[in-house]
């Protein structure tokens, strides 16, 4: 019997609007397509993944089938992956070999992945470089006006990291110039500040835990680094579960999926449990609904609500120093830390109580009146914490006014100080009750 022509019609426009409800497809671009025939030609099995842009994570992979628990979502053979093998078996592995001091395997894959993208044409990776990103969202890139909007114990890191970068900018110029008869032009024109940051970025951002063996030719800082080019394209959500690792039978990086995925949808791993600070300082974006988000508490704020004329202040200050209790002092979406309230009952020890700091770090209870006192004071930093971060989204939005150029960026602190806000609402919540129950 003949099909009707119009029930086909109908099956094909449902399944194209469908493409554009979940993701849509990309793998008709022509950058996906070199990419794809380089792949096959290094060994590469064309999988069910396609490149597909979503409205909500941008670009990632979709299924074209349906994925079960313990399905092979992706094997990238060896020759595929960008190590620091590959940088000693291009012409930078004889500068490399004879530098002394031995340079770090971080500082050869940014010189490698910068020579090669002043290369271009002439690149044998070009197929990759086309397709990774040209601007990154770490706070490193990050505008200083952007930068001074984020919560203050992420603002701190984010300095550390410029820090970190400019270092190795610095350490590595002697390096770089002994690079000089590989090139025509300046080596300080083509390894400028910017490149490296770049480089540093899609290192920091896009590679994948592999350990090689201790090189001479290298310092000792640990050589875990392979960017897995497609592989890369994968984004990461909280709720998912996925195995990966180096398989040694088949000498591919190989993942496979502890979650199911239905046919069509995207196709997401799991970079591990990770809170929206450590992902935006690390990855440069924001996990909506992360069930592993927290919001810091600075010491300066902890210790701002205790009266500086206790005679046992600075001893006390010196015991949460030495116990390690002035750091990750959080409130989650089940409310304030038992780190962050130890350290609390520890500051409101009376001049009576302080003998029994040892069975307060133990989580003892001590006495009511220290109990009352710490959920009081919890509940002020709580309020605190919630006034602070409504002004800088206020400020936020003021700025995406003013600075069309910043929109992105401002995005992003955006959603990372909005989810905070609904914790810090859920945890005075929480305090609110435990309250009335003392």
């Amino acid at each position: 019997m003949k099909k009707s022509r119009g029930r086909t019609d109908r099956k094909r426009k449902r399944k194209h609007l469908q493409s554009f409800v979940d993701g849509v497809n990309c793998s008709h671009k022509l950058e996906y397509i070199k990419l794809k025939k380089w792949l096959k030609d290094r060994g590469f099995e064309d999988s069910n993944l396609r490149p597909a842009q979503f409205w909500d994570t941008g670009r990632g992979l979709m299924t074209t089938k349906a994925l079960q628990v313990r399905d092979l979502v992706i094997s990238l053979p060896e020759k595929c992956l960008l190590t620091t093998g590959t940088v000693l078996s291009s012409c930078l592995g004889e500068y490399i070999m004879k530098w002394k001091p031995p340079v770090s395997p971080l500082i050869a894959l940014c010189t490698f992945l910068i020579a090669e993208k002043h290369a271009g044409e002439k690149s044998l990776w070009k197929p990759y470089l086309d397709v990774l990103p040209k601007t990154y969202t770490c706070p490193v890139c990050l505008e200083h006006d952007v930068v001074s909007l984020l919560p203050e114990p992420l603002r701190k890191k984010s300095q550390e990291q410029r820090m970190t970068v400019h270092e190795l900018y610095v350490s590595s110029k002697a390096f770089i110039s002994s690079l000089q008869p590989l090139f025509a032009e300046n080596t300080g024109t083509i390894f400028n500040y910017s490149a490296l940051e770049w480089a540093w970025c899609t290192i920091n951002t896009r590679t994948i835990y592999m350990k090689h063996s201790q090189r001479e030719c290298f310092s000792l800082e640990p050589d875990v680094y392979a960017l897995a080019p497609y592989l890369d394209l994968l984004n990461h959500s909280p709720k998912v579960q996925v195995k990966a690792a180096f398989n040694e039978q088949t000498r591919s990086y190989e993942i496979r999926t502890n979650s199911q995925c239905k046919k069509y949808e995207e196709v997401f791993i799991c970079y591990g449990p990770h809170d929206n600070q450590r992902l935006l300082l690390e990855y440069g974006f924001v996990a909506m609904h992360n069930p592993h988000s927290s919001v810091y508490v600075s010491s300066d704020t902890l210790l701002k609500y205790f009266p500086p004329l206790d005679k046992q202040r600075s001893a006390k200050i010196s015991i949460l120093k030495d116990h390690n209790f002035l750091e990750n002092l959080t409130f989650g979406w089940d409310g304030p830390s038992w780190r962050l309230l130890t350290a609390l009952k520890l500051l409101s020890l009376g001049a009576d109580e302080f003998t029994s700091w040892r069975r307060t770090l133990l989580g003892d209870v001590i006495s009511a009146r220290n109990e009352q006192q710490t959920l009081a004071i919890t509940a002020k930093i709580c309020h605190f914490l919630i006034e602070e971060t409504q002004h800088a989204l206020l400020q936020i939005s003021q700025l995406k006014r003013d600075k069309e150029n910043l929109k992105n960026q401002l995005a992003l602190v955006e959603a990372l100080r909005l989810e905070d806000l609904k914790i810090l609402q859920k945890s005075a919540e929480i305090l609110c009750n435990l309250n009335m129950a003392t």
